[in-house]
């Protein structure tokens, strides 16, 4: 009875404030509406003991009820984040006392901590991830250059994006840092015959790459480890990390990009692709979204501000050439995954268990929110060693911007 009279006050205050299409169905069939409109969303709640999930509807709270089956949700994941966000900004405040920020300054990052998280993170199967990603699997932005690209061309205009960007010449060395299954190590070899090491700490992730460097014919040019980046000898002329360095840790970037410095040859260009947090004191997204990946699907992972990153790249000895917003690109990605893996709902779900579904569902869904509503942005930025001649740098960034179909021959700066 206590319970749903909570429940009764809690509804009337949301009624009061918002109209929503949602719908919740209680354990003795009692159907509460929040809207005249037909529900897009509904929520089963199974017990009287689940009312505590909805009294206190955080994206932790709720997310972690869903996932772990304290209660039912239906709908499509873009309507459930969209309305599970309206719940909290109608009952919580953004942040909460604490702040994962406050947690990160306590974290360390081993090689044995590192390599755990992206085991849980990328080792699910190899077959789960293709069952929603593009062919070439790309688990990263994509670029939509004009913004009418299908999820496939804009992978692969991501990449020829990020090779322009650090002007690759034919036959120059590369490292890839956090080289996934594999693509843009194995485009560099193809369009530049670039000499490219991939490293990445996912066993699925390295052997899966490693047949398809087989396939293309490249085993000569692309050598794909499993390696930890403190564990890289050598130096390259070309350097690109891709959503890697949020698991760095933000007490970490110094020395991350202090050995990225180490590895870059004198006149080499880096270039950092990761997502970033808009909080300037390097919190995680409103209403406990943060605290819920943290806990289900990136263990260790950290996100700092612009601020931070450039600063810690200036620490670490680069100096920054060029930075471009991708928000909007990443977004949109988000939301073509979101779509696959809906549509393919039937086939994900015998790739994995219902737990780790229920967490893809909703956290594709609440990530293409949070690029949308700027609580986290996607940045590249493009470095050199810091203290080198003006002259090493290009005047302009047309070299970035080839000409739509233009081939590898020419991308020097003009």
């Amino acid at each position: 009875m206590f319970d749903q009279i909570r429940l009764s006050h809690w509804s009337a205050d949301i009624r009061s404030q918002l109209a929503l299409p949602l719908r919740v169905i209680l354990w003795n069939g009692q159907q509460l509406d929040f809207s005249s409109e037909p529900p897009r969303v509904t929520i089963k709640v199974p017990r009287p003991s689940a009312v505590r999930y909805l009294i206190s509807p955080s994206l932790l709270n709720l997310g972690t009820a869903y996932v772990e089956g304290a209660i039912e949700v239906t709908g499509r994941a873009a309507d459930m984040i969209a309305i599970v966000n309206d719940l909290a900004r109608a009952s919580l405040k953004p942040h909460g006392i604490l702040s994962r920020a406050a947690s990160a300054l306590t974290r360390t990052h081993t090689r044995e901590k590192d390599a755990e998280a992206i085991r849980y993170h990328y080792d699910v199967s190899n077959e789960f991830y293709g069952a929603w990603l593009d062919p070439a699997m790309v688990y990263s932005c994509a670029y939509f250059e004009n913004g009418d690209e299908d999820l496939a061309t804009a992978q692969l205009k991501k990449i020829d994006h990020i090779l322009a960007k650090i002007d690759l010449k034919p036959g120059q060395s590369l490292l890839d840092i956090g080289c996934g299954w594999g693509a843009l190590a194995i485009r560099a070899a193809e369009r530049f015959g670039a000499r490219c090491v991939g490293i990445t700490l996912s066993e699925n992730q390295a052997r899966l790459a490693r047949e398809r460097v087989e396939q293309a014919g490249l085993q000569h040019l692309v050598d794909i480890r499993l390696q930890d980046y403190r564990d890289v000898d050598g130096q390259f002329d070309r350097i690109t990390s891709v959503g890697m360095f949020e698991h760095v840790g933000i007490g970490h970037l110094k020395e991350y990009f202090e050995r990225v410095n180490a590895l870059l040859a004198p006149d080499g260009v880096v270039m950092n692709h990761g997502i970033t947090t808009t909080d300037v004191h390097s919190r995680g997204t409103p209403y406990g979204g943060g605290e819920f990946i943290d806990r289900y699907v990136f263990p260790h992972g950290e996100l700092a501000h612009l601020g931070t990153v450039i600063r810690s790249m200036q620490q670490g000895g680069l100096e920054v050439r060029d930075v471009e917003n991708l928000r909007r690109h990443y977004a949109r990605t988000c939301a073509m995954w979101t779509d696959n893996f809906e549509a393919n709902a039937e086939r994900v779900a015998q790739l994995t268990d219902p737990k780790r579904f229920r967490i893809w569902h909703v956290y594709l869904a609440g990530c293409s929110y949070a690029f949308n509503n700027d609580w986290i942005s996607l940045y590249q930025i493009v470095c050199g060693k810091a203290g080198q001649q003006p002259s090493a740098m290009p005047w302009s960034r047309r070299y970035m911007y080839p000409a739509s179909g233009s081939g590898p021959a020419d991308l020097t700066p003009s």
